[in-house]
């Protein structure tokens, strides 16, 4: 433990936290995939704050009652206090260094804090393999490669999962009768690279990058070089880009249903689209909320027959085709939709407690603007063994060209680069 770093409990918060001038506290728990991420950085920001910040921290799990008092409810989460006033943002999750200094720097000031950020190392790593994403495509060729005995780390913007960690149920991966959760399978499968040796930064930034030389900084403190880089940054969900949704996201909008549903018990809610993943999704929503409805432009769903005939049987699930979104506004508590009727181009005002969205993806790229080939659609073009047109990089998963996205399509293009990886340098 870092000499700067000070455990508290409910008995010494006051003294510690509240009385304790500029303070940064880390509520923790065991057991805890996105705490022992958080921990070095946090040992690491100790040393380089501490003279003028006092960094605690507090198991979570012994300390409920002092944890809810402060709206905290989940592991990690860090506070900044000034004399005893919150202040700042509350971190959550898998948390970024950047977004804690930020906040440091708002307790000490932006010259103190550019001073005391001039302390600290930068390192040089090497590696066999870099994998820009941890989604089910990097993670399967991590653990290709780490069995093969090459050296491989994991590079990710947020904790490894992908975009399977938020779907709640994964019914069609094969060795599983039932139906896997999504957090449990990506749980699974980034316990079993770490057993196979792969290293990992979570939740960290690409702050430079260079795929032809072979190189990326993280976190502007740590230059990363590879023999091979494999690009598998995913998709993020599609936006309606509609007034109204850039400014409620978070509060009234959301993209997942696992993260949000929970908090639509009892309520109504609206989710947008009539694909497969829409009304999957709303099948889940079902389970928390009095009523969903269905809003989608054609005059019929596009979902697969099997996720429409258990949305069909949901006696709370209704549905209005043949709708265009057109604003979304709040009134009081309440989320409005406003769509445009296609029939008769008359407009339509649907209130909810929450709306839901998922109409698409699209492929994560703002790393890597105009370096590749890509398709009409955006995606990065590789060839079957999944190169790109840059020597020694590949491209896995959602976020390269494909008729068609599947977890068990992406599980299989990680295999495919992996083992043309260590066809070359194993």
């Amino acid at each position: 433990m870092a000499e700067h770093i000070k455990h508290s409990d409910q008995q010494t918060f006051e003294a510690d936290v509240l009385k304790g001038g500029k303070v940064v506290v880390d509520f923790y728990s065991s057991e805890c995939p996105p705490c022992d991420a958080l921990a070095p950085k946090f040992e690491q920001l100790a040393g380089l704050y501490g003279s003028d910040v006092r960094f605690v921290k507090i198991f979570r799990q012994e300390n409920r009652p002092l944890a809810t008092s402060l709206g905290v409810s989940s592991s990690p989460t860090l506070l900044f206090f000034d004399n005893g006033a919150c202040v700042g943002d509350k971190l959550t999750g898998g948390i970024k260094k950047n977004d804690i200094i930020r906040n440091l720097n708002l307790l000490v000031g932006e010259e103190r804090g550019r001073s005391m950020l001039a302390g600290r190392s930068v390192r040089e790593t090497e590696t066999g393999v870099l994998i820009i994403g941890g989604g089910i495509a990097g993670l399967t060729a991590a653990i290709y490669l780490a069995q093969a005995k090459i050296p491989v780390i994991v590079v990710d913007r947020a904790m490894p999962g992908g975009q399977v960690s938020t779907t709640h149920q994964v019914s069609n991966y094969p060795g599983f009768i039932e139906p896997e959760n999504g957090y449990m399978l990506m749980h699974k499968t980034t316990e079993q690279a770490r057993a196979a040796g792969v290293q990992f930064r979570a939740a960290s930034e690409i702050s430079g990058i260079d795929l032809a030389g072979k190189s990326v900084v993280i976190d502007d403190e740590e230059t990363i070089y590879a023999k091979k880089i494999i690009v598998a940054t995913g998709a993020s969900p599609r936006p309606l880009s509609i007034p109204g949704e850039s400014q409620f996201r978070g509060h009234g909008i959301s993209y997942c249903a696992i993260c949000d549903a929970k908090y639509y018990q009892d309520k109504e809610v609206i989710v947008i689209g009539g694909g497969s993943s829409a009304v999957e999704e709303a099948c889940y929503i079902a389970k928390f909320a009095k009523h969903v409805t269905i809003v989608y432009r054609g005059d019929m769903l596009r979902a697969n027959k099997e996720a429409q005939e258990k949305a069909f049987a949901h006696q709370n699930i209704s549905f209005l085709s043949g709708h265009t979104p057109a604003g979304i506004s709040k009134e009081g508590e309440m989320m409005v939709l406003e769509s445009r009727v296609n029939a008769d181009n008359s407009m339509r005002r649907l209130a909810a407690d929450g709306i839901f969205i998922f109409i698409g993806m699209f492929p994560n790229l703002e790393l890597f603007p105009k370096l590749f080939s890509y398709d009409d659609t955006g995606y990065i073009k590789t060839d079957a063994l999944m190169r790109t047109g840059i020597d020694g990089v590949y491209a896995v998963g959602d976020v390269a060209s494909k008729p068609f996205r599947q977890i068990t399509i992406a599980a299989a293009e990680g295999t495919v680069a992996a083992l043309d990886i260590s066809r070359e340098i194993g």
